[in-house]
């Protein structure tokens, strides 16, 4: 299919800049695909789409403060370092600006006097950057970091944890798992009161997240490849609920392509850490999730294309052309969907 046919024209104002005061005051479209139904709520009618015994997984993972900078040196501008991932106990791979300042054997000072050494220039432009102090990444990024938003997020000044979701729990995520962002404790109280069954699982998102489609068909976009995991837990509960007839709600489009990743010839999700580089297109036949909590997403995004595999693309089309006009609030800090 022609990446272009995954195209929209968004008016710039319509791209959320700051979450609400209330996360569960979104606006929520809901699509009921078998009825054509579309109608208009607020996320925090949710759970009267969700029965008892229906099984709600949502990804818990929670986003790193990958941001950090160098300390100013001979009256220079402090330098930007964006961590990736961890290579080793004492390296990690980064994004780095200016890329001038950060050749082979360059060693700068991130604060505290911890410093860091640039090892290896990677395809892409990335560093492996080495510590040059006994302590781990992780632990400086605590201290030193800040957290990343996304690009098109311009003017937020909000605190951090506005861009966490309430059940975050394990950082690994360059960029939050943004359809939970809509759940505040009293809507989990009032889906539990109701008997949801509410499973987590974690898939780290990385920038690939980010990456629009580049190639003129989308068949040929290289999909990246992410971690995740799936607890006994949550394999129990989801073939409980199948067995039983329950409908399998995802919270997110990471959720849903770690379940179908996941799931096994025999019905069974597969436990344990993972990789998934799913690439879910229209054609999909989605065998582990039966309906979707999702944000609104970028035009030739592979979560559009998702949506669409989902909706099918004609209908996907027409839904945002009704958020548009509706003016719902796009992207990571704006408003939801229900994919019935």
């Amino acid at each position: 299919m022609k990446t272009a046919l995954f195209d929209f024209s968004l008016p710039l104002e319509l791209i959320a800049q700051q979450p609400l005061q209330d996360r569960s005051a979104s606006r929520l479209m809901v699509f009921d695909r078998t009825k054509n139904l579309l109608e208009h709520r607020q996320f925090s009618e949710i759970s009267r789409y969700i029965s008892p015994g229906d099984l709600l997984v949502q990804n818990a993972s929670k986003v790193v403060p990958a941001r950090l900078s160098t300390v100013p040196k001979n009256g220079r501008n402090s330098y930007e370092i964006f961590f990736l991932r961890k290579v080793s106990e004492n390296s990690f791979e980064a994004l780095v600006k200016p890329g001038r300042r950060f050749k082979i054997g360059a060693i700068h000072e991130i604060g505290d006097g911890i410093f860091v050494g640039v090892k290896t220039i990677l395809d892409g432009g990335t560093r492996v950057l080495s510590l040059r102090n006994p302590v781990d990444i992780l632990t400086i990024l605590k201290t030193h970091g800040k957290t990343p938003l996304p690009p098109y997020i311009t003017s937020c000044d909000c605190p951090p944890e506005r861009y966490q979701t309430i059940f975050a729990r394990e950082e690994g995520s360059l960029a939050a798992p943004t359809a939970g962002l809509h759940f505040d404790s009293q809507l989990l109280a009032d889906l539990e009161k109701k008997g949801v069954v509410r499973e987590e699982l974690l898939l780290h998102i990385g920038m690939g997240t980010f990456k629009p489609i580049e190639s003129e068909n989308i068949e040929n976009h290289p999909m990246h490849s992410e971690r995740f995991f799936i607890s006994q837990s949550l394999a129990e509960k989801f073939l409980e609920a199948k067995e039983r007839g329950k409908k399998i709600f995802a919270c997110g489009t990471t959720t849903v392509r770690s379940l179908e990743t996941a799931l096994l010839s025999n019905g069974i999700l597969k436990t344990g850490w993972q990789f998934t580089n799913s690439y879910i297109t229209p054609g999909y036949k989605f065998r582990a999730i039966d309906h979707l909590i999702t944000n609104f997403h970028l035009p030739r995004s592979t979560l559009l294309v998702l949506v669409s595999a989902l909706c099918g693309l004609e209908k996907t089309l027409n839904l945002y052309s009704e958020a548009i006009s509706q003016k719902y609030r796009f992207y990571s800090f704006g408003d939801a969907m229900l994919i019935l």
